[in-house]
């Protein structure tokens, strides 16, 4: 398989003891899996590797944007925890832009490491006031709130956006922070895993955001 272990939390390498992998810093761990790069083949294993987890990107991806990064997290195929793809292009307002979008079970910690937050799930600010924005997935309308990254060490170079969906928390996370203005209500984010003969025209390659 082309893609390599390592920690959702932390950067650490981690080992595999018997079925077991494990992190120096946090322990016990569901291992993520990601490629060295983006590319067509190296994303039919992701695919492989998170069997009945959702991967969403926005729908249709915008011209001349590519896929750029990629993860699961998940001992094994039938139980993946959470899903990460990032896609890249650029706006007339802010040049190159990254958008990285998350979706992950309760307590995995992908989110709010890629995010650069303290706590593992976005917390009580999500469903606190109105929500900023609405994308959809299938028929579902998914509110979208701010997600604070006051205490994060590089604060102003992203802005992120969180809500629910599917009983599963979803993470948009726009480099630079004011790349957060192309996010419209009428985004249709759409699972790859059920794109079907459309996944091969989607474009692969390009610098990953850093993370």
């Amino acid at each position: 398989m082309s893609l390599t272990a390592g920690c959702p939390r932390c950067p650490t390498p981690i080992a595999q003891v018997d079925e077991r992998w494990s992190c120096p810093e946090h322990g016990d761990v569901a291992p993520l899996w990601r490629p060295a790069e983006a590319s067509y083949d190296a994303f039919a294993d992701h695919l492989r590797a998170s069997i009945g987890f959702p991967t969403l990107i926005p729908w249709p991806v915008p011209p001349a944007w590519s896929v750029t990064d990629f993860a699961v997290v998940g001992a094994d195929p039938e139980r993946a925890r959470a899903t990460m793809i990032a896609c890249s292009g650029a706006s007339e307002l802010d040049g190159p832009v990254d958008l990285i979008i998350l979706s992950e079970e309760a307590g995995v910690g992908l989110g709010a490491r890629i995010a650069g937050t303290h706590h593992d799930d976005p917390g009580s600010e999500i469903s606190s006031g109105s929500p900023m924005a609405k994308v959809r997935i299938d028929s579902q309308a998914v509110p979208l709130w701010a997600v604070s990254t006051s205490n994060a060490s590089s604060e102003w170079d992203r802005s992120v956006m969180a809500g629910e969906a599917s009983g599963r928390w979803l993470w948009l996370i726009f480099h630079p922070a004011s790349a957060m203005l192309l996010l419209r209500d009428d985004w249709i984010l759409r699972d790859l895993s059920e794109v079907g003969p459309q996944l091969l025209e989607l474009p692969f390659g390009g610098p990953a955001p850093l993370w």
